[in-house]
């Protein structure tokens, strides 16, 4: 009697859930929905505009904005999800 060994499965099961994509497929498509959003708003977003009392007034882009907190979001994905981990 001879035996076939089967491929393995993409599913991969952790602890009690089961995946059909795994967790890195999931942070790098949050990280790159973040960036989405900061070149979104440079093509399409206001300018943050400041007047002061003299009459001098001064613009930055809202993406530098969006973009800093972008950063920030991106740093703390990247090490919460891609953190090593400890397989059961």
């Amino acid at each position: 009697m001879s035996t076939l060994s089967h491929e393995s499965s993409p599913v991969v099961r952790t602890g009690r859930r089961l995946q059909l994509v795994p967790i890195e497929a999931w942070t790098s498509l949050a990280i790159v929905v973040m960036w989405l959003a900061v070149l979104f708003d440079a093509m399409f977003g206001p300018n943050i505009t400041s007047t002061t009392p003299g009459g001098t007034s001064s613009s930055v882009p809202s993406a530098v904005a969006v973009a800093l907190f972008a950063t920030i979001g991106t740093l703390a994905v990247a090490k919460y999800w891609l953190r090593p981990r400890e397989h059961d």
